[in-house]
């Protein structure tokens, strides 16, 4: 079975075409997306990228968390598929390639193969998982994650977003519920183009992320309760401020992460505040810390710091504080064969490239636990991303889709 000829290559052109297109659904207010996972503008994304699929004649599946599946055959019944994708959901100022030029770079390679008249024997199913962002629901990667059984679908279809809105219901009412049996679907590997999401690539002016590993994750969910009071007339010595209790805990996580330099991050950047008035002294706050690092036990120990220190800062202010973990996963480590395949591909096809973690969480992360796995990264402008400024240039997309296809095809195996 002979691998990828070196002068196969995506039409660029019609992959760009293709990422403006899905921008337009669930724009936002500064030139990125706001189409959050589960909205009207998700369910009219679907619906453009399974007119695509269906054009491309693949056949789509659905499970019962909306996960789309796109199926290319191939010439072995029995041969187990190989999945690429990512996701189509945006947080709620993304911007139009996190996720989607994952899922979009996928359905390419497959208009690809049917422009040169290649058959793989392996089929070639190109995925798009459902909120992967974890913005509106927590946690991050969920069906993805019950996909893996990391979660219990029942308990998925209970998360709730700010307004009280359950995942379930919500799945229903914009129609990707699908009947099929989550997890019932085996792969012989999975395969991921992601932007960056960090500086590294661009500053090093290389063409190509291999993805080794991924960081793991920890997110906290932080009460702070004190007492609303009027701003003006609340003697000092006599309040009970949460919002100040919170802001001694940010610096604390600060610290924390300091402490776990140069691979470890902290920071929280979901923050509520009650009742949020001007002349009204916080009552409760509620906020997520985050904190990521490639070591386990770091990500361990910055927990451990953090609980002790913040319950301390509560007893001393006066304060109730509850603690919550509601998302987070190990530091992963990629199947040695795929990453292999990926960083294979980059070299026949001439790119500069160089091995990489993984800051940020991804499908891919969970998938790896059933099936091997590996990603491949593409620059980004400034390393900007979960941003409407978010950027990249036609060039790393076709160069990240290219190496994404003959990793696939690779795997999959061409037949003569």
């Amino acid at each position: 079975m002979p691998a990828p000829s070196d002068n196969m290559k995506i039409n660029s052109d019609r992959l760009w075409d293709s990422l403006m297109d899905m921008a337009r659904i669930g724009p936002g207010v500064a030139g990125g997306n706001n189409r959050q996972t589960l909205t009207d503008a998700d369910g009219e994304g679907r619906h453009l990228f399974q007119k695509w699929c269906k054009a491309a004649g693949l056949t789509m599946g659905l499970d019962s968390m909306g996960n789309m599946f796109a199926r290319r055959e191939g010439t072995d019944p029995d041969a187990l598929p190989v999945y690429v994708g990512s996701h189509l959901d945006t947080q709620p100022t993304g911007g139009k390639y996190d996720g989607v030029l994952g899922v979009l770079g996928g359905l390419e390679i497959i208009r690809t193969l049917n422009d040169l008249g290649v058959k793989t024997r392996h089929p070639i199913v190109v995925t798009n998982w459902t909120n992967e962002e974890g913005t509106r629901f927590a946690p991050p990667m969920l069906a993805s994650g019950v996909f893996a059984g990391v979660h219990e679908q029942d308990w998925a279809y209970q998360r709730q977003d700010h307004d009280g809105k359950s995942f379930g219901d919500e799945l229903a009412r914009i129609g990707w519920k699908g009947d099929e049996a989550v997890g019932a679907r085996k792969m012989h590997a999975m395969f991921e183009l992601h932007i960056e999401q960090g500086p590294i690539l661009e500053a090093e002016g290389k063409d190509i992320g291999v993805v080794t590993h991924g960081q793991g994750l920890s997110w906290t969910q932080v009460t702070v309760s004190g007492k609303e009071s009027h701003t003006g007339s609340t003697p000092m010595p006599m309040r009970r401020n949460a919002g100040l209790g919170m802001a001694r805990m940010l610096e604390l996580v600060d610290k924390i992460a300091w402490e776990h330099a140069p691979d470890a991050v902290g920071a929280a950047g979901h923050i509520d505040v009650y009742p949020n008035s001007r002349n009204v002294i916080p009552g409760r706050v509620v906020f997520t810390v985050d904190f990521r690092s490639p070591d386990l036990k770091v990500i361990e120990a910055m927990e451990t710091s953090f609980k002790a220190g913040a319950t301390a800062i509560a007893k001393d202010m006066d304060l109730g504080i509850e603690m919550e973990k509601v998302g987070g996963f190990d530091p992963v480590t990629f199947d040695e064969g795929c990453v292999s395949a990926v960083r294979n591909a980059a070299e026949r096809l001439g790119y500069s490239h160089r091995n990489i973690i993984s800051g940020a969480g991804h499908d891919a992360c969970w998938i790896n636990r059933v099936a091997p796995t590996a990603m491949v990264m593409c620059p980004c402008v400034d390393g900007l991303s979960h941003n409407e400024a978010e950027d990249i240039s036609r060039e790393w997309a076709a160069a990240g889709t290219n190496v994404l296809m003959h990793a696939v095809v690779e795997t999959a195996m061409i037949v003569e």
